[in-house]
């Protein structure tokens, strides 16, 4: 019996975590579906949910803080020359205009119009929708630590940029004093980045039973018809994913004299790698031997901008973060408006500096974008449950957007490479 349990356990911990996530998505959708309104079967339940937004909150503050501060110390000013300047600033241009591919492709497509879940859980709270001026200045936190106390998103990353940015000029100092003592701040965020993936690990290995749980209480009262706003939201995902090649990347190619056709076909062996293995930091040696074999990019641009870009440039992530948090927002009855938005698109482009790495980067940036505009998700709320829903297709949507982040590297590398004259023109035509 001892046996038994134990090999139970060993394949759940050893099975790949967004496939058991995807099945507790749909066993919950069948159990839902056959006990409808079952409301003892809820009340059971309904606790799992509860705990697992509460873990992910817990959580969140924490990998903002180590994490962005570990990303943005990283990059050596040494290294911020005239590459390190151009492909920081085209990643984030590609990145502000992912988030508005996002955005524009889910108020096209509206997914989660229709889908009502406020018998659910109640009404959600409305949420507030501050100016423009007051978006913009509420970014600058007046004390950083009542804002990291009071899990304040933006004002939060803003100071870890700021800290961060600082850290990396002081590890760059004469000094040696200075530079020993940066040395020590940054192996003690780098330590607690460590710590916090291994929390965060934790976490998502308790996701399949929260999102179970979530999933049998939205299709227990609300029955088959939550299938369609997921599947659209899917759709969205992969036309922004579609718009962000075509409007992005081949313009760029344009803009620096390459044909864009010969890019999408070389780079499809570091973009399917990426697609089946759902990690960034996996396909980075695939992605390099194409950079160099393939597309002629040399060593001493690819060495420099691959890696960064693992870092800090989440194209697909945030195409995502803006169908989702529409999808959200409809489903709650609270669609975003253009305030919202902007500060969805503020939260995204900063967010995705330092949280590239870390697993459940999605789910997590998902949560920081929804309380920067407002949308709690508080454990038991009807936010919380459409969370929920989104992580339940988590697998599905996290190939195309790791693929995507993957793609824009990649560009990001040849756009340098070319831009300084420096590609290859007979490999990269051969």
């Amino acid at each position: 019996m001892v046996e038994s349990k134990k090999g139970i356990l060993n394949f759940y911990f050893k099975s790949n975590l967004l496939v058991r996530i995807l099945i507790g998505l749909i066993l919950g959708a069948i159990f839902g579906m056959i006990f409808q309104n079952a409301t003892s079967a809820i009340e059971i339940l309904k606790p799992f949910g509860d705990v697992f937004i509460r873990l992910l909150k817990m959580i969140m503050i924490p990998v903002i803080v180590c994490t962005l501060i570990v990303g943005a110390s990283s990059i050596s000013p040494a290294h911020l020359g005239k590459v390190g300047v151009k492909i920081i600033a085209f990643y984030m241009a590609t990145s502000l205009c992912a988030i508005v591919i996002g955005l524009f492709v889910g108020s096209v497509l509206q997914p989660g119009i229709g889908l009502e879940l406020a018998h659910i859980a109640g009404v959600a709270k409305e949420a507030k929708s501050p100016g423009l001026v007051e978006i913009l200045l509420n970014i600058i936190p007046t004390n950083p630590f009542g804002s990291i106390a009071n899990a304040e998103v933006l004002p939060t990353i803003c100071f870890c940029l700021f800290f961060g940015i600082a850290l990396a000029f002081c590890k760059d100092s004469e000094s040696q004093a200075v530079r020993n003592a940066a040395d020590n701040v940054y192996l003690f965020f780098e330590g607690m980045s460590s710590v916090m993936f291994k929390v965060v690990g934790w976490v998502m290995q308790y996701a399949p039973i929260g999102v179970f749980a979530l999933i049998f209480i939205v299709f227990s009262k609300s029955g088959a018809e939550a299938f369609g706003p997921l599947a659209n939201v899917t759709l969205s995902l992969y036309i922004g994913l579609a718009l962000q090649i075509s409007l992005v990347y081949c313009v760029a190619c344009l803009f620096v004299g390459l044909n864009p056709l010969i890019f999408i076909r070389k780079v499809r062996p570091p973009m399917i790698t990426a697609f089946v293995t759902r990690s960034s930091g996996a396909t980075l040696p695939v992605s390099m031997e194409t950079a160099e074999k393939d597309m002629g990019v040399p060593r001493s641009i690819y060495g420099f901008t691959l890696p960064v870009g693992a870092t800090i440039n989440m194209d697909g992530t945030t195409i995502y973060l803006g169908v989702c948090a529409i999808f959200i927002a409809n489903v709650v009855g609270m669609p975003l408006d253009f305030a919202q938005q902007l500060t969805v698109v503020i939260t995204a482009l900063l967010a995705s500096i330092g949280t590239a790495g870390v697993p459940g980067a999605g789910a997590i940036m998902l949560l920081m974008v929804l309380e920067s505009v407002g949308l709690k998700v508080e454990a038991g709320s009807v936010i919380a449950i459409a969370y929920g829903m989104i992580l339940g297709i988590d697998a599905i949507l996290d190939m195309g957007r790791t693929s995507m982040n993957v793609v824009g590297d990649m560009m990001g590398a040849v756009f340098v490479a070319k831009s300084e004259r420096e590609l290859d023109e007979e490999i990269w035509n051969s």
